[in-house]
């Protein structure tokens, strides 16, 4: 055969086929925790919640995206010093995005929003946002093995995932870590592709985010994080006038965003509901009791985001289509490529 002949084109996965198993995934879950729930028991467990403490609840959850934006501009800070508004701005964008879109496409517009207000490579910004997950991950590892610890019945499917999340942490810490240590070796490794200039860009935004001292606050910065996600949820449980430890919340925060890792419906629908009501049952909650919980959980934890994004996002005066459709555009250009000249 000829060099010269023209090579089959790859078949590509239709773009729709990822957001129609994620809503599956949500459909399948939600039919599940409602399958057989009495619904007339939910009003009356909404008006007898103790809104103090739905309000300490929700101003919490509230705050952890603060946090969020102080744990990225710390993170980032070898690079550039950002405004502590616009990184909490963008990151409520996201918030909202991943709110009303599927698979999770926040996570893409508030690295291009980063990137494009300060003048940053979107490259910059999707390598503070890996390694920020690293770093969670971290954290949840060890959280899980303790919950694991308190709590007995953890499903042997979810210690699996748990284990295989383990080794990929691993890989990914000793990645970065030869990045850190080796940066010309790594620089060198890159062959002249498209998308050469964007991994160097990448690796030198690795190289200066790794020093120990950035990584060492921005660590004790995501254990705050981590906190106030699970404080969050104590609180609303002493909402809901149970008498529940921190502790107890702690490990249903872990059991529910090890359950969401999946990119599915917009505001996790249906999979945070049974992954509530799953891993309170794990302490001896009652099931028609942890579907309502997830419920109130659900909207305590949705809808104010879905207030606070909306107001970040009309501050831009751009609608979400148009910035996730830039956001895009930024990838297909090249995540290394000059941010857009409209303003934003």
């Amino acid at each position: 055969m000829s060099g010269e002949e023209s090579k089959t084109p790859r078949r590509r996965i239709p773009s729709w086929v990822p957001q129609v198993l994620g809503y599956c995934l949500s459909a399948g879950c939600l039919i599940w925790v409602l399958h057989g729930y009495r619904w007339d028991e939910l009003v009356p467990a909404i008006k007898d919640l103790d809104f103090r403490w739905v309000a300490v609840g929700i101003a919490a959850d509230l705050s952890v995206y603060v946090v969020h934006g102080w744990r990225w501009n710390t993170l980032l800070l070898p690079v550039a010093r950002l405004r502590l508004w616009r990184t909490v701005q963008a990151i409520y964008i996201g918030l909202f995005a991943n709110e009303v879109l599927p698979l999770r496409v926040g996570e893409l517009i508030r690295c291009y929003l980063l990137a494009h207000w300060n003048g940053l490579r979107l490259s910059v910004g999707f390598a503070s946002a890996a390694v920020e997950r690293l770093i969670d991950g971290f954290w949840m590892l060890t959280a899980f093995v303790i919950t694991a610890s308190l709590v007995k019945g953890i499903p042997e499917d979810l210690v699996i995932l748990v284990q295989i999340l383990g080794v990929l942490l691993i890989l990914g810490a000793v990645v970065l870590l030869w990045v850190i240590v080796h940066k010309q070796e790594a620089h060198a490794a890159i062959s002249e592709s498209r998308w050469a200039s964007t991994l160097r860009h990448v690796i030198e935004g690795l190289h200066l985010m790794g020093n120990v001292g950035t990584l060492s606050r921005t660590a004790l910065i995501s254990l705050l994080y981590l906190g106030m996600h699970m404080f969050s949820l104590y609180a609303l449980l002493k909402a809901y006038k149970t008498d529940y430890s921190f502790w107890v919340a702690a490990g249903v925060v872990v059991l529910i965003r090890l359950a969401t890792v999946v990119p599915n419906a917009p505001g996790n629908l249906g999979v945070v509901n049974l992954a509530t009501m799953k891993a309170l049952e794990l302490f001896d909650f009652p099931a028609n009791d942890g579907k309502t919980f997830s419920i109130i959980l659900w909207g305590a934890w949705t809808l104010p985001l879905l207030l606070g994004g909306a107001v970040a996002t009309a501050l831009t005066g751009v609608n979400l289509g148009e910035l996730r459709d830039r956001a895009k555009a930024g990838i297909r250009e090249g995540p290394a490529a000059a941010t857009p000249e409209t303003e934003v």
